[in-house]
């Protein structure tokens, strides 16, 4: 999708019709008071104080209403310049405004912009016209509060786009429509993924029968990849210490994203970010050898962020999720080779999925704000360098992006593309030289000397809630073969004469290891068949008389009219491959 907020001439017509949504709910609502009206990647909102009122669908489609008239009036929209004083006085019945102004400086130019019977203040600049805002299209409202700190008072805000032309409105509304029949939020609850609920808590997903299935199959296929990778697997707890965190710099760095330290028995306990602190300590708990290294230390742990409440986006930014993890402990000469066996290993993942549509970005600390790192210069320079010259030997597309590292390293993030636009990043790999710092690490050299092993931290799959609301998202649901929870949905064609045989090629189909549901209710054909369709079953079998009498299984594959029969172990093969 085009982003508003980059485009100049989309910019600048949104931000006018912004001014036009305040005309028009001005005009129906007089006693309404307006924040802050900015464009934003996704077209425009304007947050509003309405009193006690909460909008209502009926009252978007007024406002609608009443800012096609406003626009069809084509007045002119005319900038004024003020002083400070004077732009307070015009502003001294709007507290928002007045918050505004108040935080301006003495000498700054301060403008105002007038169409018909509204003013508001403004920087601009806006169209000339508000006839130029004739194709716009109100998306959504929500609540949100001013400043967004949920002491202040909770206004509406109501968010729009705007057009040049009619055709480029249409179309990005139906790239909207798309978007929302691929959002892993609806496809989820209707697939029996997962589920949320208040009372558990906001941003805590818990993973239903059917949600289990496919993140069962996720870990053991990357599990069994990393095995065959040369990794070794963890368990480890999902809360720690303080005083660890603190000695990998979370604490002072990453407090803000973690949830409050519990206290017990006199010590103090965090719910975990991420897993690296606790694998520092593994590795530190032995003496290593550089005969011992690389070592490859994987986990699929859980972790836990504490994501403001607005940010949380179902399974895709949550509370609580699942990690692929990994921390490669190496000697410096082993990076260039370990990190290439990374990048390769996230090719091969990509190539199974089908992934083609991504680029390689490489992270880097902002220059201009080196507080919020740790670590010298020559550190982070060297880190840098050595990201940079791998991405170049491997031949990768990749750009380069500042202020996107971690706070301890550089890293290499995979952008993927989605179906409806979007930038995901799903793997990442990091080199890291400080952590093996704060915790003294150590390994035996080959001249008998103990120094410093580097650490690579890696995620293929990244966060395994985030990769299958992706799956979730370019696939509408319709999970490949070996992902779903249903491969096999079997409908006898009359249970009276047909059920039995049904069962048995249900339990042949259970034994052979596939996951198969039998439709044994007492429901017309169309009904079971239309039912499989909904649950997105790659595979629909018609049991009647010709299979009975022959053995014989039809089936039908999602999103086909076509219906196949063969035998059963036909099928067998063909569901295995």
């Amino acid at each position: 999708m085009r982003n508003f907020k980059e485009e100049k001439e989309l910019n600048i017509l949104n931000h006018s019709c912004a001014h036009l949504l305040a005309q028009a709910v001005k005009q129906l609502y007089p006693d309404a008071k307006f924040w802050v009206g900015p464009v934003v990647e996704e077209g425009f909102y304007y947050d509003i104080d309405l009193g006690d009122k909460t909008l209502t669908d009926e009252d978007i489609a007024k406002i609608e209403s009443t800012m096609k008239k406003c626009a069809k009036d084509g007045k002119y929209i005319v900038r004024k310049e003020l002083t400070k004083e004077e732009a307070l006085e015009m502003f001294k019945d709007d507290k928002y405004k007045l918050d505004l102004i108040s935080r301006m400086d003495e000498e700054q130019v301060i403008t105002c912009y007038t169409q018909g019977d509204f003013t508001d203040l403004c920087r601009g600049p806006h169209v000339e016209s508000t006839k130029l805002l004739k194709n716009f299209k109100l998306i959504k409202f929500s609540g949100a509060y001013w400043k967004g700190d949920s002491k202040n008072k909770m206004l509406q805000r109501i968010y729009g786009v705007c057009f040049p032309t009619k055709e480029e409105l249409d179309e990005h509304l139906s790239a909207l429509e798309e978007a929302m029949e691929r959002d892993h939020r609806k496809i989820g609850k209707e697939l029996g993924i997962f589920m949320f609920a208040d009372l558990v808590g906001k941003g805590l997903p818990m993973w239903l029968p059917n949600g289990f299935l496919v993140r069962r199959a996720l870990v053991d296929y990357i599990t069994n990849k990393e095995l065959a990778h040369g990794y070794k697997h963890v368990v480890t707890p999902s809360l720690g210490n303080v005083e660890l965190y603190k000695t990998s710099g979370h604490w002072e760095h990453y407090q803000e994203d973690m949830f409050p330290k519990m206290e017990l028995d006199n010590e103090a306990y965090v719910l975990r970010p991420m897993n690296c602190p606790h694998h520092m300590m593994i590795f530190k708990n032995f003496l290593h050898s550089y005969r011992d290294l690389p070592l490859r230390m994987a986990e699929v742990a859980n972790d836990f962020r504490y994501e403001a409440s607005g940010a949380c986006c179902g399974i895709e930014r949550a509370r609580a999720f699942t990690q692929n993890d990994s921390h490669i402990f190496c000697t410096p000469a082993q990076i260039e080779s370990e990190i290439k066996s990374v990048i390769d290993l996230i090719l091969e993942v990509y190539k199974d999925f089908g992934f083609e549509n991504y680029e390689f970005r490489l992270s880097l600390r902002d220059k201009n704000n080196t507080d919020k790192y740790f670590g010298n210069d020559e550190l982070w320079e060297k880190s840098e360098n050595a990201l940079r010259n791998i991405l170049k030997a491997s031949g990768a597309k990749f750009y380069e992006e500042e202020g996107e590292a971690a706070f301890y390293g550089p890293k290499i993030d995979v952008q993927v593309k989605s179906a409806i636009g979007h930038d995901v990043t799903l793997s990442t790999v990091q080199l890291d030289y400080q952590l093996p710092e704060r915790f003294e690490l150590e390994y035996v050299d080959e001249h008998g000397e103990k120094v410093r092993p580097v650490v690579i931290h890696r995620a293929i799959l990244g966060s395994l809630d985030r990769f299958i609301a992706f799956l979730l998202e370019e696939t509408k649901g319709i999970l490949p073969v070996w992902l779903a929870p249903t491969q096999a949905y079997i409908i006898p064609v009359n249970n009276e004469y047909h059920l039995e045989y049904a069962s048995q090629v249900y339990e042949e189909l259970k034994k052979q290891g596939f996951r198969v549901e039998l439709d044994d209710r007492n429901e017309k054909l169309s009904y079971k068949m239309r039912e499989s369709q909904i649950k997105k079953v790659p595979f629909t079998l018609i049991l009647g008389d010709a299979e009975k009498e022959n053995k014989q299984v039809s089936y039908r594959q999602i999103g086909s009219r076509d219906t196949t029969t063969v035998t059963l172990e036909e099928l067998i093969n063909l569901l295995r491959k």
